[in-house]
């Protein structure tokens, strides 16, 4: 622990200032990262959120430590924890693309929350370290790029129903994980059932689309396949 704190611990009028000054600074450099980024949560936000959850943990330490009353002083503060979390789930956008937007923003926030109640609570060693942390993972990590191996969707029409066992059997030797499953049937004008299965794939490694269209093709009872 830092001895240039010990002073600052107790619960008066200049370490509450102490407090609420060093949230708004821990807070507004991570909003202003958000910010430039043009988040949902930006500079503002993770400013009341931060301040907010100092001053929840200030009045849990008041209660206790100051009026003395018997009480839990975390109880104030897992409130805030949860209620952080119906916050952040404001951020997070699911697109057109069943992609998922708004995650980082969201642990951003919930963070910012966390460190919140430590300046609060009088742990500033926590709180300082703990937002160089986040700002180190938004910052410098936020340039590091996963490739990821997009997911894709195959319409297979085909005639027989142990057919797409073959297929599923093919997706699973070459590691392709399936994501979603859905089969639909219906009589053709001549009487003959045709299946039409949609089938979400998730492949461990890049695929030639064009390839995994001809070899599904060439499995007996296939009509043909789509890839979207």
């Amino acid at each position: 622990m830092i001895s240039a704190f010990n002073g600052l611990r107790d619960i008066n009028t200049v370490t509450i200032l102490f407090r609420m000054i060093l949230a708004i600074l821990c807070g507004g450099l991570i909003g202003i990262e958000r910010s430039a980024k043009n988040r949902p949560a930006g500079f503002r936000t993770h400013i009341l959120i931060i301040i907010g959850a100092t001053t929840a943990s200030l009045t849990g330490h008041y209660i206790y430590l100051v009026m003395n009353l018997p009480t839990d002083m975390s109880r104030l503060p897992a409130q805030v924890i949860t209620g952080l979390g119906f916050i952040g789930a404001g951020t997070i956008i699911v697109t057109g693309h069943r992609t998922v937007k708004g995650l980082t923003t969201a642990a951003g926030l919930w963070a910012t929350g966390i460190i919140g109640l430590a300046i609060g609570a009088g742990f500033y060693e926590g709180a300082i370290l703990g937002t160089v942390c986040i700002l180190f993972s938004e910052i410098v990590l936020g340039k590091i790029k996963i490739r990821r191996v997009k997911a894709f969707r195959c319409i297979i029409n085909y005639q027989h129903k142990e057919t797409l066992d073959h297929i599923l059997r093919y997706c699973k030797d070459r590691n392709i994980a399936i994501k979603a499953l859905q089969i639909e049937g219906e009589t053709d004008e001549s009487g003959v059932k045709v299946y039409s299965a949609f089938v979400t794939l998730q492949p461990n490694a890049e695929i030639d689309h064009a390839e995994f269209v001809r070899k599904v093709e060439s499995f007996d009872g296939v009509i043909n396949a789509i890839v979207r």
